[in-house]
């Protein structure tokens, strides 16, 4: 009968494929490692350090944040990104001629527009690209509302005034938890976000073909409606940028992060202000200069 090694070692130790050493049956003792085996293991990096080693490219651990998020950070930032666009308005409201006001705010519109898709997209959201951010759109602003105000006497300390109200309505909502954000909630928030804003452009490219378009930007209950409807969203949006600082503050993200949060809670603010200046413009038919 041939000899068979496996069941040769289960003759020995009950066991298949174990031989008995150092003396206790049924258990491998593997020989001691070498003083050049124990000081390689001693100086490998751990498990997901593995740097130079074949098949892991030389990289560094990533560094921790020099500085974590706070909720001040955000704070500082936000009035920081406000006060350059309520500069920046004034200086295009006051300043400038009312004959340059129509290229001024077609500067701020796209100018704000090309960086702000482009912080947006990339994320790089700094003290430079967010201040240069406000200033344009407050220059849009400054234009927008002296147009505005010069047709409707008083309507833009109305629109200021609703927006502050609007925003601390939220803030209560959100901090006494009356709304919470989920991700089906966030989920909601930015496809609504987006079908506003599908329609406004469709409005524009129907503006070149039939007076007016499709009518959500007229006075009437379409416009109306779709105004109030805008409201809610911006609302919506608002919500969501709180609880981002919130979870931001809390996870320990670098303060670096705060520059894109406070933008986007400019951003919000300012469509919030436009969507409540154009509504009261609607009602505002017998107030005109």
């Amino acid at each position: 009968m041939a000899s068979n090694p496996v069941l040769r070692g289960f003759e020995k130790t009950g066991r298949p494929g174990i031989n008995s050493q150092a003396g206790a049956p049924g258990r491998v003792v593997p020989p001691p490692p070498s003083p050049d085996q124990l000081n390689q293991w001693y100086a490998q990096p751990a498990y997901g350090q593995q740097l130079g080693q074949p098949g892991f490219p030389p990289q560094a651990p990533p560094a921790a944040p020099s500085r974590y998020l706070t909720l001040d950070d955000v704070i500082t930032r936000s009035v920081l990104l406000i006060s350059t666009v309520l500069v920046a308005a004034g200086v295009a409201w006051f300043v400038l001629p009312n004959s340059v006001a129509g290229p001024v705010a077609l500067l701020g519109v796209f100018g704000a527009l090309g960086l702000g898709l482009y912080m947006g997209f990339t994320g790089r959201a700094n003290a430079v690209t967010a201040t240069i951010y406000a200033a344009l759109e407050g220059l849009a602003l400054g234009a927008i509302s002296e147009v505005f105000n010069n047709r409707f006497n008083g309507i833009v300390i109305q629109a200021v005034t609703g927006t502050i109200m609007v925003a601390g309505g939220v803030l209560v909502v959100y901090k006494t938890g009356a709304v919470r954000v989920t991700p089906k909630f966030t989920k909601i928030v930015f496809a609504a976000t987006l079908g506003a804003v599908g329609l406004m452009l469709v409005n524009v490219i129907a503006g070149i073909f039939t007076p007016g378009g499709l009518g959500i930007r007229q006075a009437g209950a379409l416009g109306v409606g779709f105004s109030l409807l805008c409201i809610v969203i911006a609302a919506a949006n608002l919500i969501v940028d709180f609880d981002m600082v919130e979870q931001s503050v809390r996870r320990g993200v670098d303060e670096k992060f705060g520059w894109y949060l406070s933008w986007g809670i400019l951003v919000t603010l300012v469509w919030l202000y436009l969507e409540i200046l154009r509504l009261l413009s609607y009602f505002a038919g017998g107030n005109r200069n």
